[in-house]
């Protein structure tokens, strides 16, 4: 008798993979074990693991990567002051090569040949699902069954899941919702139309800025290397202040931003997102960067950070170049210690004063005062050599209209 074989699923309870679930037992033939991850998002796991052994999962199992998805995942990639296409944080791409990562984990020790994913054939999401995988276990088996069923829109999946009694809400959601520690993105509905307004409910983490308090609230973070430390002094572990700094970023209206993006599949998407606690964190972060980061090395950090929030948003994390742009990164931050002191008001972050004990601003030579550390005169030859090939030029340009 043929061995069945296992498969590692990433499960969230809800209606697709509810569905993907009971489909590669019954039209597949797996041994489905069920994994979901906890990346701190808001959603109530306390009944996932029964739900998904009552839809037949042998084995399931909720894996707490908190404290790994904020250490060994977003604080790398704000080191590296990564923004996609200049404006979107990152907030979904990041999660995926973690939660690919722990899929591998769980073949691995449960002696699976395959793992699954949830994501549609049109998304980026497959492709960092399966690009990671393939990095980490090229060995493993990848089944996505949005490629190879005939379930194909939401009606086909609510007549599966009453056919094999799996309990699911009937209840329309408006909006495709991705949420994790970091943040929380809406697509679909009316957004996909880029000329239509979000509708209210797009607000979850990101108070309306006519809402929130009519008084500033006053913030400190302090880093070492370029990670955050500390909040008002209080030293926390690096998801409880993810957490506690988008809890203050978010009752101030900050963090929410509406774009549309160039999917790495092609098509371009609008999104809604609220990142409160990132959007902070990339403000202060780049503020003490200010003092603390020689400007040769911030230039080409800024230059390199593009190339890196690509690799992110594509799905290549596990890529080499991503680990080559990190070594960089991270060599840059060595000196990003210190604290910046900043007001939250109606959506806007506003430093008010920044310390390091790696600060290169000199204030004597800052200084408007007489000042005997520089030379007014020095300028003169520092001028005259970099204006030289300006002269050179005007001088060709000068002959050539002459002619």
């Amino acid at each position: 008798m043929q061995k069945i074989q296992k498969v590692v699923l990433a499960y969230s309870g809800g209606l697709d993979t509810s569905v993907i679930l009971k489909w590669l037992i019954t039209e597949r033939g797996y041994d489905v074990i069920a994994v979901t991850a906890d990346l701190g998002q808001p959603e109530d796991l306390s009944g996932v693991t029964e739900k998904a052994l009552r839809t037949g999962a042998s084995k399931a199992f909720v894996l707490d990567l908190r404290e790994e998805m904020a250490g060994d995942f977003v604080f790398p990639m704000m080191r590296s002051a990564a923004l996609y296409e200049n404006r979107y944080l990152l907030g979904t791409s990041i999660a995926r090569p973690l939660i690919a990562k722990a899929l591998v984990d769980v073949a691995r020790s449960e002696n699976a040949g395959a793992v699954s994913h949830g994501a549609t054939g049109k998304g980026n999401d497959q492709v960092r699902f399966e690009f990671a995988v393939n990095a980490l276990a090229p060995d493993l088996t990848v089944v996505a069954p949005w490629r190879e069923w005939n379930l194909m829109s939401r009606t086909a999946l609510l007549d599966f899941a009453q056919q094999h009694g799996i309990p699911v809400s009937n209840d329309a959601k408006r909006y495709s919702i991705d949420a994790n520690m970091l943040h929380t993105s809406f697509e679909g509905g009316e957004l996909e139309d880029p000329g239509n307004e979000p509708h209210p409910t797009c607000h979850q983490r990101c108070a309306p800025v006519e809402q929130a308090p009519d008084s500033a609230e006053i913030v400190s973070v302090a880093f070492e290397r370029g990670n955050p430390v500390a909040v008002n002094e209080e030293l926390l572990s690096p998801a409880a202040i993810i957490a506690k700094l988008g809890e203050l970023a978010g009752r101030n209206g900050i963090g929410r931003t509406d774009i549309v993006e160039n999917r790495f599949v092609g098509m371009k998407c609008r999104g809604v997102y609220e990142n409160p606690a990132g959007t902070l964190l990339y403000a202060l972060h780049r503020d003490l960067e200010g003092i603390c980061m020689d400007r040769e090395v911030l230039g080409i950090r800024d230059i390199l950070a593009v190339r890196y929030a690509q690799c992110v948003y594509n799905g290549f994390w596990y890529a080499p170049e991503r680990e080559a742009l990190q070594a960089f990164m991270d060599k840059s931050q060595e000196n990003v210690t210190g604290t910046v002191r900043a007001k939250l008001y109606k959506g806007g972050v506003w430093p008010l004063s920044r310390t390091s004990p790696n600060s290169l601003f000199s204030q004597d030579l800052a200084t408007f005062e007489n000042c005997a550390a520089y030379d007014h005169k020095d300028a003169v030859g520092f001028i005259r050599l970099n204006a030289l090939r300006l002269r050179l030029y005007a001088t060709l340009r000068q002959k050539n209209a002459g002619t």
